[in-house]
């Protein structure tokens, strides 16, 4: 016997439905079911996460949604009461169509819950299937209201929207409610007089029903309740994914269609969805140029300026070698659009960033004015950017003035078009000690209690959280408080459960999605949760780049603002127009400045511990700063004094193999960044430099299996390249493995040191200036006044 569940609740219908992806996929083998339907309330969050993990599995998923339906959408009355009702897609269509109603229910039919009514689901029901829902359903709530006319007449009516084949009567097992058994024992006459099917299913909302207590929990959390509170929302029977030869006893008394049909609809339902189609959005260009053509013309334009008109043959050659492969991988547009909206800002006037992340590493980025370092110069890798050997979308971060970076967002909107641009979705989810907190405060106990028993949560490990069950196992407090205490234990239980579960939705701070057609083409949109302003996807930043779909980061940053404040004032006071892009790099003031530990407001150097480095370093050159910006963070911070030292005295650095020093001198020795291991790799045991990215993101993942493998592929690579087995492996165990762990990306660090750069220049030439926009930028903030004031005595 076989059997499908149809109405499933996930973690996505926040803080109503506990049950994770896993956990379906789990059951589903275990119960033998050859699929699973995924319908949460009024929302899409998790479906692709649903369809793709599913799919990897080899069950089928189907992507649905229930829906609330009103008799008008449009009327925003508390007298206009919503129901239920379960959707389903069966193939392209009807999921375009759901992902289309559930917009619509968010951005024009939003009251309390999103809502539909019935001319929008007439008109975007093709490809669908409906189920007449829970007890919520206009069918159930006309039966339980003794009204068989309107039931009959409801049911007429969803079958001429979805078709005779595609509406159900939904039954459900939940002996403990009565109005359940009331609706069942008229649902067989009402499929007799209508014709329409009947189908088995459970309302899912927890996984097995050893979760039925944590779901409560989980309702009180929604409901600002305890689990004491006598008037509040609760779930009385079995809500979880139930064994289907139980359920199939109770529904075959009725009619063995209920089970038969849960088949029957899986067989309707064949989705096909498509993964890794770059869907980057056309760019208009001159003349209708070919993108490949126009891109290589602005770069040939950009290259001439910036050097001169006198670009070397390396210059042109890796132009030549960074636009093949951009070409051959369709990204083309992509810069373009890049190059458009950073032109349109520096040519409003908008401070932009030196560059951020890996994309420094690319020269048509810098050709194309996008950032601000040249890549040779510095030894940034394109390869670190654009991998040819694991081919992804490319990735450019740009950094704004944060008082002027919606400007730029709006430029973008307006020439896309709103329907083609949206924020992202983010989640929330409960970590262990907000799920101790919690769970504490549904089950009653007291603050300091629960606070106690928070505050024995170990913290995280290089920013991951320890999963709480890991800590109850292996923490000595932790654990003797959960074995020698039932109210810990109580606590904990729970919370392990619930540990995980989303929580809330957000917006992304800066990511933008920029599609080739109107936006429900692909994810459903919503409006932002806490009444801000714009639209925003359902689906979450992963989701919509497997995908496809073009992700842009749009980041305000306040030290580019300060930056602007700066340079209005120097204009406004002394007549001098400052451009920052030309500043001179080697200037004398600005490294006493920073060498005597004066960087109070100097972007990422302000800290006392930094301070301190700064003045044993003594940096005297823009490539110091970029160390010890890379330097300074958990793990590799122990490596500053050896890389000081090296500073000092240079001629003591000692180096495993000559080769090696190349690539290590300007550090001193010390492997300070990713693009160095990736030149390593190639240098020393003949990887391509494609391959020696992929090398240290499995190093740095700490698998064991993984790094085993990586340290195998470059002692072969090492010993094919001359060198002895013990030599490769010294080189692997001593600088590879260490440092991949902790190596930092240098084009980001590079970038930043630029921008660190620029505003000690800035403090060292205009002080007046920079502490004025420094304290004007900081106003609402009294300790930092406090501090800065202290500086400009």
């Amino acid at each position: 016997m076989t059997f499908v569940h149809l109405h499933n609740h996930t973690h996505y219908s926040l803080l109503d439905g506990l049950t994770k992806v896993e956990e379906c996929i789990d059951l589903c083998k275990e119960f033998s079911m050859p699929a699973m339907a995924i319908t949460d309330h009024g929302v899409m969050y998790g479906a692709i996460e649903f369809y793709q993990k599913l799919k990897d599995a080899g069950i089928k998923p189907i992507i649905g949604c229930e829906a609330y339906i009103t008799p008008d959408r449009t009327v925003k009355n508390p007298n206009e009461k919503y129901s239920h009702l379960l959707l389903l897609a069966k193939n392209e269509k009807g999921y375009k169509n759901l992902m289309k109603l559930t917009t619509l229910a968010h951005l024009e039919g939003f009251y309390y819950k999103p809502r539909i009514d019935f001319d929008i689901l007439e008109k975007y029901s093709d490809g669908l299937i409906g189920l007449s829902a829970c007890l919520s359903g206009d069918i159930p709530k006309a039966l339980l209201a003794n009204d068989y006319v309107k039931a009959r007449e409801l049911t007429t009516k969803f079958q001429n929207i979805f078709g005779k084949d595609s509406f159900f009567l939904e039954l459900q097992h939940h002996p403990e409610l009565e109005e359940w058994m009331i609706v069942n024992d008229q649902m067989p006459r009402l499929s007799k007089d209508t014709g329409a099917p009947m189908v088995g299913t459970n309302d899912c909302h927890y996984a097995r029903f050893a979760d039925a207590d944590a779901h409560d929990i989980l309702l009180c959390v929604q409901t600002g309740k305890t689990v004491f509170d006598e008037d509040r929302m609760r779930y009385n029977g079995d809500f979880s994914i139930r064994d289907p030869r139980k359920l199939a006893k109770y529904f075959n008394k009725i009619s063995e269609e209920c089970v038969k049909n849960t088949l029957a609809i899986a067989d309707q339902c064949n989705l096909e969805l498509t993964f890794g189609e770059n869907k980057i959005p056309s760019f208009k260009t001159p003349d209708k140029k070919n993108p490949d053509k126009y891109l290589k013309e602005l770069c040939e334009k950009g290259l001439n300026e910036r050097y001169e008109s006198k670009p070397s043959k390396e210059v042109v050659d890796r132009l030549e070698y960074e636009l093949g492969i951009i070409n051959k991988l369709g990204f083309s547009t992509y810069f373009l659009i890049v190059w458009d909206f950073v032109k349109y800002a520096k040519d409003q006037g908008i401070v932009v960033g030196p560059g951020r992340g890996s994309a420094a590493g690319s020269i048509i980025s810098y050709s194309l004015g996008i950032t601000e370092l040249d890549p040779l110069d510095y030894d940034l890798l394109f390869e670190r950017f654009l991998n040819p050997a694991r081919v992804s979308m490319p990735d450019i971060d740009i950094d704004f003035a944060d008082n002027r970076r919606d400007e730029v967002l709006q430029y973008v909107i307006d020439k896309y078009g709103a329907d083609n641009v949206a924020q992202i979705i983010t989640f929330g989810t409960m970590a262990a000690k907000a799920a101790v907190r919690d769970v504490g405060r549904a089950l009653g106990f007291s603050y300091s209690d629960v606070d106690r028993i928070a505050k024995m949560i170990p913290p995280p490990v290089l920013g991951k959280h320890i999963p709480l069950k890991d800590s109850v196992e292996n923490d000595p407090e932790l654990g003797s408080s959960y074995k020698e205490e039932e109210m810990s234990k109580k606590i904990l239980d729970m919370a392990i459960k619930i540990e995980g579960t989303i929580r809330h939705a957000g917006t992304h701070a800066c990511a933008v999605v920029i599609a080739d057609e109107p936006l429900t083409e692909y994810t459903p949109l919503q409006y932002p949760t806490g009444g801000k302003e714009g639209i925003v996807t359902q689906y979450s930043m992963k989701p919509l780049a497997d995908l496809g779909l073009l992700k842009m980061d749009f980041l305000g940053l306040k030290n580019l603002t300060i930056l602007q404040t700066a340079l209005g004032i120097v204009k406004r006071t002394k007549g001098e127009e400052i451009d920052l892009a030309t500043l001179p790099l080697d200037d004398k003031q600005t490294f006493e400045l920073m060498a005597e530990g004066r960087t109070t407001g100097v972007f990422q150097f302000e800290s006392g511990g930094m301070k301190r480095y700064l003045k044993e370093l003594k940096p005297t050159a823009l490539n110091d700063l970029i160390a010890m910006n890379a330097l300074y963070r958990p793990g590799p911070m122990e490596w500053i004094p050896s890389y000081i030292k090296g500073k000092h005295n240079s001629k003591k650095v000692k180096y495993l193999h000559d080769s090696l020093e190349p690539i290590l001198k300007q550090t001193y020795g010390v492997a300070v960044f990713q693009e160095q291991v990736m030149k390593l790799s190639q240098v020393f045991a003949g990887l391509e430099l494609g391959e020696a990215y992929l090398l240290l993101k499995g190093i740095a993942k700490k698998d064991p299996k993984i790094v085993e493998e990586q340290r195998s592929r470059f002692i072969e690579g090492a010993k094919a390249n001359g060198h002895s087995e013990k030599l490769a492996t010294d080189v692997f165990e001593k600088v590879i493995e260490p440092f991949a762990g902790y190596g930092f990306n240098k084009s980001h660090s590079a970038c930043y040191s630029m921008i660190a750069y620029q505003t000690a220049y800035m403090k060292a030439h205009y002080p007046t200036a920079f502490m004025a926009a420094l304290l004007s930028s900081d106003s609402g903030d009294t300790d930092r006044v406090v501090i800065e004031i202290n500086e400009c005595e």
